[in-house]
């Protein structure tokens, strides 16, 4: 039996994401403009099976040649005709459809590889009854083989993504560790190139160990190409080993992406917005992300616009060392009710600011009023949708001169919409209070979270020229009475100091910036709540904090006692600190369930929220402030990797818990995007069912118009990746 963490059951959730009405409500011209940012982001987010495994890119190519012949409905008949059972079937489409919301074969949330949950040989008489393997039977035979071995595999090294012996990852290659991680950091750190848009390729030359850097680029040649006055691509030695920076990386993808750009810069509202897509187009096009930093600036300045979108290689989460990016791309259109609300927090962050626990000297200089927006999603593009998000990331840009907000109302909608028989590990007569204010709760923490909790806190700097940010004599450390003794030099960075922790210890950051805030009593109004029901809100809120630290631990992996998703082991955190404040706040016990099998049951005494848990948040949260502040890395790993061990001694098993969370997780639901389509003078929206079959047909119109080049173009760019020694069952070098 398969372990079901592995596996994606029949029943999981789909649900499309509606965009309809928003939709409509766009001129001509801005419906043009969305449609082909959306083929940007569509085109562009391929990249991600790349960067998820070696098996990724040629399993899409698969199900895209067998889907593409037969529908989901026209296939079912051939799956029984081959012996499937409805089961078995079922089973089939919810993998594809894994696969495709994934982009990958490795769950976006949680890192986790999942495999189909049908026997080998059933799948594999599915395969050769198709009529995609009719027509085509060597190409499709060789296409089976080359994955069919890793699509089935769960030897341990290959259940999650990591790096070296710990996990899968195609951001290295298969024969890099942690210290090849950290060395390639300091080179690109020496040659002032952000590793946002590379990957790292090791090989062996003689004996002596050599790195390949590989820019994403539409260009392939690595001279200076115009619009560059030089080249950062050729040879160096670095510490006695040599670096070669080549360009190149998801060549055929980036070209797609950079011809729809300049598409979509005829439909531009503004100026801002045309030279915004003209900088990332320059990015995409040279591997510049200086460039895609200029289009981030563009794109700050362009305020309140009717379509949003950002795209490039933005989150961290899933590269092993923490600063790689993963190629992410959204379109969506602004839902102006909500975004009135969060209009009215940004008019009241400079209020809000100084209530949190640091002195004003570790807040930035001047908060500099970002967009925050409700947006209705018309495409996401990459290995998962969010709820909200706060960009760009690049900490020099927001610290000086700002970052917008957005809250993603239409998935906000379908995601946490709740079933009271399925919510796990909350006493009875909290449940209705939960399902009522869920809802409401989350939309305050994800507004608090992003605009206060990302927005929020300095970063003491001194550059190249030996300038400080701050006043180094007269800042002290709160934590030591002691002033500052440490800072960031250069062109280092919050991720390239922080690296491995940097990602987790941040969202963690800024969920406690929500709990803190949302007690006061100003930012509950703005979200129109006040007395019993601003109240219910602040509970609702902390418990479902707490709550989300338990269910957290299905996302840690006890063999390599790592964790596997930023989000829910910043929540763990959160739990044992409030767990730690004591007094009777939050209470934990494992019981045994109505079905005679392990359970558990959390707690939170409302009455103690305002005193203790907010004294204990305040503490925690001035120490991941200053430690953030100041670069003290080793301060700040050692708070953060303390409360994040996981184990089955003290007063909570950990461990234990972790397999009764197991037993009764509920999966992630995935969600149905609808395509943009060019009729004559105007574009029409082609809306799926939310189901399996209606996940699947979304993906094979999407890619219609040169599906057998796109496809081509993938086995190739997968080809070229496994003969830069990636030996992923061993991890040594070719």
């Amino acid at each position: 039996m398969v372990d079901s963490q592995y596996y994606l059951s029949n029943d999981i959730g789909i649900s499309a994401l509606d965009c309809g009405e928003a939709f409509r409500l766009l001129s001509p011209q801005e419906k043009m403009y969305a449609h082909n940012l959306s083929r940007a982001a569509w085109y562009g987010g391929l990249a991600v099976l790349l960067q998820t495994s070696p098996e990724s890119a040629n399993i899409f190519v698969l199900l895209q040649r067998i889907f593409r012949k037969q529908t989901p409905a026209q296939l079912e008949q051939v799956a029984t005709a081959a012996g499937l059972s409805s089961e078995e079937y079922q089973a089939f489409l919810v993998y594809a459809a894994g696969l495709y919301a994934n982009m990958g074969n490795y769950k976006s949330f949680g890192d986790t590889k999942f495999i189909p949950n049908l026997p080998k040989d059933k799948l594999k008489a599915l395969v050769w009854a198709s009529q995609a393997f009719q027509e085509q039977p060597s190409e499709m035979e060789a296409l089976w083989d080359s994955c069919s071995g890793l699509l089935y595999s769960l030897e341990d090294r290959q259940k999650q993504l990591g790096l070296g012996d710990k996990g899968i990852t195609t951001y290295f290659s298969g024969n890099c560790c942690l210290e090849d991680a950290e060395l390639a950091q300091k080179f690109l750190d020496s040659k002032k190139l952000s590793a946002y848009n590379t990957r790292l390729f090791k090989k062996d030359n003689g004996g002596k160990a050599c790195y390949e850097v590989r820019l994403a680029s539409a260009v392939q040649k690595d001279c200076a190409v115009d619009g560059e006055c030089e080249s950062c691509c050729g040879s160096f030695s670095f510490e006695d080993k040599e670096f070669t920076v080549k360009r190149g990386d998801y060549g055929p993808l980036m070209e797609k992406v950079c011809h729809y750009l300049q598409e979509a810069q005829t439909y531009a509202a503004n100026e801002n917005q045309r030279k915004m897509l003209e900088e990332y187009q320059r990015s995409f096009t040279l591997g510049s992300v200086d460039a895609h930093k200029e289009g981030s600036r563009y794109w700050i300045k362009d305020k309140g616009p009717i379509v949003e979108s950002y795209i490039g290689f933005i989150e961290s989460y899933r590269d092993p060392f923490g600063s790689r990016g993963e190629f992410e791309g959204f379109v969506a259109v602004v839902n102006k009710a909500m975004s009135e609300r969060f209009a009215k927090l940004v008019s009241s962050a400079e209020v809000l600011l100084p209530e949190l626990p640091w002195p004003r000297e570790f807040e930035k200089d001047t908060f500099l009023k970002p967009d925050f927006t409700s947006l209705d999603v018309l495409t996401f593009a990459g290995s998962g949708i969010p709820a909200g998000i706060n960009i760009p990331n690049y900490d020099d840009i927001r610290q000086s001169e700002g970052f917008k907000n957005v809250s993603l109302g239409n998935v906000l909608a379908v995601a946490y919409a709740t079933q009271k028989e399925k919510l796990t590990f909350l006493k009875e007569e909290d449940k209705d209070l939960f399902i009522k204010w869920k809802g409401p709760s989350f939309e305050v923490q994800v507004g608090l979270h992003e605009l206060l909790g990302h927005g929020s806190g300095k970063l003491f700097v001194q550059d190249d020229q030996g300038k400080f940010n701050f006043d180094e004599s007269k800042v002290v450390n709160p934590e030591t009475g002691e002033p500052v003794s440490s800072w960031y030099r250069g062109s280092e960075t919050w991720d390239s100091k922080f690296s491995t922790i940097a990602s987790s210890y941040e969202e963690c950051r800024a969920e406690c910036v929500g709990l803190y805030l949302c007690l006061n009593k100003q930012a509950l109004s703005i979200f129109g709540h006040d007395e019993q029901d601003a109240e219910d809100v602040v509970y609702v809120n902390w418990l479902s904090m707490v709550r989300a630290g338990l269910l957290g631990l299905e996302f840690y992996t006890p063999e390599s006692k790592s964790w596997r998703q930023a989000h829910m082991q910043a929540r763990f955190v959160i739990l044992r600190v409030l767990l730690e404040a004591g007094e009777g706040l939050v209470g934990l016990e494992e019981v045994t369930g109505q079905d005679g099998k392990p359970d558990a049951r959390i707690t939170l005494d409302r009455s103690k929220i305002h005193t203790v848990g907010k004294n204990a948040i305040h503490r925690f949260l001035c120490k991941l402030q200053v430690f953030k502040s100041t670069a003290d890395v080793d301060g700040g790993r050692a708070l953060y990797d303390g409360y994040s061990t996981v184990s089955d001694s003290g007063a909570y098993n950990f461990l234990r818990l972790r397999e009764t969370v197991l037993l009764r997780k509920e999966a992630r639901k995935m969600f149905v995007q609808a395509n943009t389509r060019v009729s004559g003078d105007s574009v029409e929206l082609v809306e799926y069912e939310g189901s399996a079959a209606g996940l699947i047909c979304s993906f094979t119109e999407r890619f219609q118009e040169d599906a057998e080049q796109l496809e081509t173009n993938l086995l190739e760019l997968n080809k070229r990746d496994a003969t830069c020694c990636m030996n992923v069952n061993t991890g040594k070098s070719c």
